[in-house]
């Protein structure tokens, strides 16, 4: 599985996580414990903590995606990967408040950093677990290519059919309102923990949940009246397998 890149950023571990680097393998007890590990506090500032038109990254992760006037079904299994709300969302009544708006999907790599923020303050409307596969891949990636970087080149397709945590938001901003995070298990991931409940009112930044075991993937959905100016911080010409790491609650998007 890719990984993204880390820089300058591999020396300073203990400066930004929660470890003890005098103890074998700096306190974690198993591979799953250093995958959840925190950052320490401060590691990763809110971008505009007071301005709810700032949407914030929901995770470490690296862009992969960004797809308007989604349709309520389409053949996702084609080369292109469409967005298909209805299969994305499970089937939810919620879904028709997204036709015709836009998907935001990053990447996380098995290195990342997978535990879940919200990217706007609001009100957790509903929280939904969807069932889903193991190692799918888009057959334009399968045989008889065995492409080696199928896994996150199927990451549209899998947005679809992997197991997935959805958490439906009412963001405190009238402009953006209704909105859905969708955390997806990638390759052998199936374990989509959420720590937070329905009727819950979170503050743009606060935990919601996390992955556990290995690489993922997560999207942002918005209704068709949302107006966004996305921030891919230079990377616009990037987006896709190619594409590195943004940080944890940087500026993601700006309503407009």
């Amino acid at each position: 599985m890719r990984r993204a890149s880390r820089g300058s950023e591999k020396w300073k571990f203990k400066d930004e996580y929660i470890c003890d680097p005098k103890a074998p393998h700096y306190g974690f007890t198993s591979w799953d414990d250093f995958f959840i590990r925190r950052f320490k506090d401060g590691a990763r500032p809110v971008a505009h903590p007071d301005d709810n038109n700032v949407i914030v990254n929901a995770c470490e992760s690296a862009p992969y995606a960004i797809s308007h006037n989604v349709k309520s079904m389409d053949r996702f299994w084609i080369k292109e990967q469409p967005y298909s709300l209805k299969h994305m969302l499970n089937h939810d009544p919620l879904a028709m408040n997204f036709v015709g708006g836009t998907v935001y999907q990053a990447f996380l790599s098995a290195t990342s950093y997978h535990r879940w923020y919200t990217p706007v303050s609001g009100a957790i409307v509903k929280t939904v677990i969807a069932p889903g596969t193991y190692f799918s891949e888009s057959q334009v990636y399968d045989w008889p290519h065995l492409d080696p970087d199928a896994p996150d080149s199927s990451q549209g397709y899998i947005a679809a059919v992997a197991t997935r945590a959805l958490l439906f938001i009412e963001a405190d901003n009238p402009k953006i309102g209704l909105m859905c995070i969708v955390f997806i298990g990638m390759a052998d991931v199936s374990t989509c923990d959420i720590r937070v409940y329905e009727g819950q009112h979170v503050t743009k930044g606060e935990e919601l949940g996390m992955f556990h075991f290995g690489g993922s993937t997560y999207c942002l959905v918005f209704r068709p009246e949302v107006k966004l100016e996305f921030d891919l911080h230079g990377q616009e010409k990037k987006t896709g397998i190619t594409a590195e790491n943004i940080q944890l609650n940087k500026r993601m998007a700006t309503v407009s």
